[in-house]
C-alpha cells in the first residue's frame, strides 16, 4: 500500500512506524502537518491508499477524512478520548493501558476502530513508557489495522451500539492547575506520579529560587529528608527536593517563557538554575555500591557478575553533555580496572543515547565554543572505547539511539538491541559532517557505500533492517522490563564461551593493523577539521537548525537539508 505518514512532529513513535511499515514493503510517504502545504494538496499529489496520523496535535480536514479513511493512534484503550489519555493514566497511576487505532471523523477519538492492542504502564516517565510499552502496542495495533484495511473485506467497530462493550469517556487536556504539587500536602508517590506524567512535555509549573520552572522528570530518594518542598542535595546535575513524606531527585527544569520571549529549552536542574541554586550539599552517588547498600538513584551505576561487568547509563533524552562524557568516560576506566571479560555498556530500557547536548549547547554563552567541547569529550569517550583490547565490549540498546550515540555503539565489538528499537545513524537534520571516529566504524560494519546511503538519506532504521544491515549484532524479543536481564544472561554466555579469549586475541592484532593502516587520530583529525568549520563559520546552517530543534520551531524552508 501507499501510505500517507501523517505527523505533527517526526517523532520516536513515527520514525518507528514509519519504519516497521516500510519493512512490510509499504510505500510510505511523510507529511509534517506544519510543512506549509495544504494536506488535500499533499493527498491530491501523492494519492495515498490510507492516512496514517501517528502524532498530531490538530484535526484531519473533513474533505479529507470523508474521501480517504485516514487511521488516527489514539495512546489509550477502547472509548477512551482525549488529548491527555497518556498524561492521566500516568498520573492516576494506572497499571493497564491500551493503544488504539481508530477512523478519522468529526468528533476527536470518536470513529471506530480498526484494531487495539493492551500494554502494561511501569512506575516510568511518561516519555520512556511512550518509546516502549506504547510504541510495542501501537505497532502492533498499527500493522493490524493496516492490514484489514489492504483485505478491503474488515468493517471498523463503532463505538456504539450492539457491538459496542466499551465505555466511553472523554476527557479535557490535563492542565497545569491539575499538575500543580502541593508540596506540604502530596506524599512522594503523587509527587512522583505528577512529574512522571509530564516529564517531557509540558513539566510541572512551581516555583524555585524566586522563578518559576517546569519541572522535567523525577525519582525517588530513600533517605534524604527536610522541609517539604526544600532543595536538599544536587547529584549528577539533579536536585533533590523534600516531599510531605520524603524527597524526590528532579533532573531538569525549564524556565517560564516570558510574554513574548523566546522558547524557554530543558537544561540539568543545576545548570538551569546556576546562581539562583541555594547553598547545598553535592550527595554523590557510588558508582559500585556495596553489596546490600542501596544508594538510591544515580545516571550512572557498575556492577558485576563473574566475569561480566555492566556499566549502565541513562541520561534524560539520551543526550551528553561535554560533563556527561566526561562522567562516562572516567566511569568506564573504572570499569577497565576491573577484572572482567566482558563489558557491557548501556542495557537500560531507553535511549542509549542520542549523542552531543544540543540544549546545554543553545543555552551556553558561546554554543560554538561549547559545541566543540562537548564533540571532544565525546570522541575522547570513543576513542577510549575503540582502544579497548583486553576484553570484548558490547553495547546493549534498550532504547534508541542517534547520531553520535550510534556511533558510540558501533565502536563496541558486539552492538544487541531490543527489537523496538529505532536507530539514526546520521548528523545531517543538524547541518553536521558528525565525528566520534563514524568514518572509520559505520563502513566498518556496513560498507562505504551503505554508510553513504545512511548518513545522505538521514532515514530512521528499526532494529531488523539493522540487523539486516550489519549495524547490530543481535536483536532481543524482550520487552522493555526484562531487555536488561535478557542482555546479561547473554553475556555471562559470551563470557563463558571458550572462543571468547581468541576473540579477544585477534581484536587486539586487528586494532594493531588497522591503526598502521590508518590511525585513529587521523579519522578523528579529518571529521574534526569539518566540524570545526560548521561549528565556527557565522553562515553555517547548524546554528539555525539547533536553534529550530531545541525550541520547537518549524525549520525555516531555506535551511531544510534537501534530499
Amino acid at each position: 500500500m501507499r501510505i500517507l505518514l501523517l505527523a505533527s512532529a517526526f517523532n520516536s513513535l513515527s520514525q518507528r512506524l514509519y519504519a516497521e511499515l516500510r519493512d512490510r514493503r509499504h510505500r510510505v510517504d511523510v507529511q509534517l502537518a506544519d510543512d506549509g502545504e495544504e494536506l488535500t494538496e499533499v493527498v491530491a499529489r501523492l494519492r495515498p491508499d490510507l492516512l496514517l496520523a501517528p502524532m498530531l496535535r490538530t484535526a484531519i480536514p473533513e474533505e479529507v477524512w470523508s474521501r480517504l479513511t485516514c487511521l488516527v493512534v489514539h495512546p489509550g484503550p477502547p472509548g477512551d478520548r482525549g488529548p491527555s489519555s497518556l498524561d492521566r493514566a500516568i498520573q492516576e497511576g494506572r497499571t493497564d493501558w491500551g493503544v488504539t487505532v481508530l477512523q478519522a471523523e468529526r468528533e476527536m477519538d470518536a470513529g471506530p476502530v480498526w484494531a487495539w492492542a493492551p500494554c502494561r504502564l511501569p512506575e516510568r516517565g511518561k516519555s520512556d513508557v511512550y518509546r516502549n510499552e506504547v510504541s510495542d502496542a501501537a505497532v502492533t495495533a498499527v500493522l493490524l489495522a493496516v492490514e484489514r484495511v489492504a483485505s478491503g473485506s474488515h468493517a471498523p467497530q463503532p463505538q456504539h451500539g450492539p457491538g459496542w462493550r466499551g465505555t466511553v469517556r472523554t476527557r479535557p487536556a490535563l492542565r497545569q492547575p491539575e499538575r500543580r504539587i502541593d508540596w506540604a500536602a502530596d506524599p512522594t508517590a503523587t509527587v512522583l506520579r505528577r512529574l512522571r506524567a509530564a516529564d517531557s512535555r509540558p513539566g510541572v509549573l512551581d516555583e524555585l529560587g524566586g522563578a518559576e520552572w517546569y519541572l522535567h522528570g523525577g525519582h525517588r530518594e530513600r533517605l534524604l529528608r527536610g522541609r517539604p518542598g526544600e532543595l536538599l542535595a544536587t547529584r549528577a546535575g539533579a536536585v533533590c527536593r523534600a516531599t510531605a513524606d520524603g524527597a524526590v531527585w528532579i533532573p531538569e527544569l525549564r524556565r517560564r517563557r516570558t510574554p513574548g520571549g523566546p522558547a524557554t529549552v530543558k537544561l540539568p536542574a543545576v545548570t538551569a538554575l546556576g546562581a539562583l541554586l541555594p547553598a547545598v550539599p553535592e550527595r554523590p552517588a557510588p558508582l559500585m555500591p556495596e553489596p546490600g547498600e542501596h544508594p538510591g538513584w544515580s545516571d550512572l551505576r557498575y556492577r558485576e557478575e563473574g566475569p561480566v561487568g555492566f556499566l549502565h547509563f541513562s541520561f534524560p533524552g539520551g543526550a551528553m553533555s561535554a560533563e556527561h562524557c566526561r562522567r562516562l568516560l572516567a566511569a568506564y576506566r573504572f570499569a577497565l580496572g576491573r577484572p572482567t571479560t566482558v563489558l557491557v555498556l548501556g542495557g537500560g530500557r531507553d535511549f542509549f543515547s542520542n549523542g552531543i547536548h544540543l540544549n546545554v549547547i543553545e543555552a551556553a554563552a558561546d554554543p560554538a565554543a561549547e559545541s566543540w567541547a562537548n564533540i571532544t569529550a565525546m570522541d575522547d569517550l570513543v576513542a577510549e572505547v575503540l582502544t579497548t583490547t583486553d576484553r570484548l565490549v558490547v553495547a546493549a540498546l534498550g532504547g534508541n539511539a542517534a547520531a553520535g550515540g550510534v556511533m558510540l555503539a558501533l565502536a563496541a565489538d558486539e552492538v544487541w538491541c531490543r527489537r523496538g528499537v529505532v536507530l539514526n545513524p546520521h548528523y545531517r537534520l543538524m547541518g553536521l559532517y558528525g565525528s566520534e571516529y563514524w568514518t572509520y566504524t559505520l563502513p566498518r560494519r556496513v560498507g562505504a557505500a551503505e554508510a553513504e546511503r545512511l548518513t545522505h538519506q538521514a532515514l530512521p532504521v528499526s532494529a531488523a533492517a539493522a540487523e539486516r544491515l550489519g549495524l547490530v549484532d543481535r536483536v532481543l524479543d524482550a520487552v522493555p522490563e526484562d531487555f536488561g536481564a535478557g542482555a546479561a544472561h547473554l553475556a555471562g554466555l559470551l563470557a563463558a564461551s571458550p572462543g571468547t579469549q581468541h576473540r579477544i586475541a585477534a581484536k587486539k592484532a586487528t586494532r594493531a593493523a588497522d591503526e598502521r593502516t590508518k590511525p585513529l587520530d587521523a579519522y578523528r583529525e579529518a571529521e574534526l577539521a569539518v566540524l570545526h568549520r560548521q561549528f565556527f563559520t557565522p553562515e553555517s546552517p547548524y546554528h539555525a537548525l539547533r536553534s529550530a530543534f531545541v525550541r520547537k520551531h518549524p525549520v525555516p524552508a531555506g535551511l531544510r537539508p534537501q534530499p
